[in-house]
């Protein structure tokens, strides 16, 4: 078997890498924060953007930073570009399944264990994409035990995560809960990394594809400038607080008499009290 080495660059990828992860989830926790405010299309919005910064950010972004310091003994690697590409696709859409999963159908513990087992495994298939697009002229196989063992990583992980999503409250708290998914996230990859066996072979025409500093590094480079931006707006976008502030001096003004409908003049957080306050409503 060939020697492996997942730190070809000493510690400098794994501590960029936890922090993109860390990075990602902050941003989607922000933009969750922000959903619980507000109902129907906006939620649906923010969600939606949650999911692009933990799957594209926190996760694809992630896995491929830790990808760079990853070298096989006198290996050449490249990356099949669809499959690289189709893995952040696969990342994005699975997280944005579990936090609708849990954004629409609030805190109900069902709801919680269907959205983290689907992303989860989601996470997980998108990690062993992203593997599977690597070429090189070497055989590949897996231990099924450290497998097994990523995929439950994978769902604990997600699972916890979107437990965040509906009970984190203010800064601290949020970050403390971003730094967690950052641990949960690498401790999947770097035990998914572990369970891979390379068995170099004699092709000589060579692997097929784009190198990771050609392909890998501006594209990874280009949407971790994107989150950091973000990161920035929707730090200085109203917070969840302040969009409840807003409907309840919105319906202050409501003439007396008028809006008879308890239900739409409920605030977000009233409508949605499973979502806010982590109750099962059953």
């Amino acid at each position: 078997m060939s020697e492996i080495d997942h730190f070809a660059f000493g510690f400098l990828t794994p501590a960029l890498a936890y922090a993109m992860s860390c990075a990602g989830s902050l941003l989607g926790l922000q933009c969750t924060a922000r959903a619980r405010g507000t109902t129907g299309r906006s939620r649906a919005l923010w969600l939606l953007l949650a999911a692009v910064s933990i799957g594209g950010t926190g996760v694809w972004v992630m896995h491929f930073i830790a990808m760079l310091g990853f070298r096989v003994g006198g290996i050449e690697i490249r990356y099949n570009v669809g499959l690289t590409l189709l893995s952040m696709l696969v990342a994005v859409v699975v997280v944005g399944i579990g936090l609708f999963i849990v954004g629409f159908g609030g805190s109900r513990r069902a709801a919680l264990i269907g959205g983290g087992v689907v992303t989860g495994l989601g996470v997980a298939s998108m990690h062993y994409m992203g593997m599977g697009a690597m070429r090189m002229a070497a055989d590949i196989d897996y231990d099924v035990l450290l497998v097994a063992a990523s995929l439950l990583i994978a769902v604990v992980a997600a699972t916890v995560a979107l437990w965040f999503t509906l009970r984190v409250r203010g800064h601290l708290a949020t970050v403390a809960a971003a730094l967690v998914m950052g641990v949960a996230i690498s401790g999947m990859h770097y035990t998914g990394m572990a369970a891979m066996g390379v068995h170099a072979n004699a092709d000589p025409a060579g692997p097929v594809g784009a190198s990771a500093f050609d392909f890998l590094l501006p594209l990874v480079v280009g949407i971790s400038l994107l989150a950091v931006i973000m990161l920035v707006i929707i730090g200085l976008s109203p917070t969840e607080a302040e969009l409840n502030l807003e409907q309840e001096f919105n319906r202050s003004l409501q003439p007396v008499g008028a809006g008879t409908d308890s239900d739409s003049a409920q605030l977000p957080h009233e409508r949605d009290g499973d979502w806010l306050r982590g109750q099962d409503p059953n």
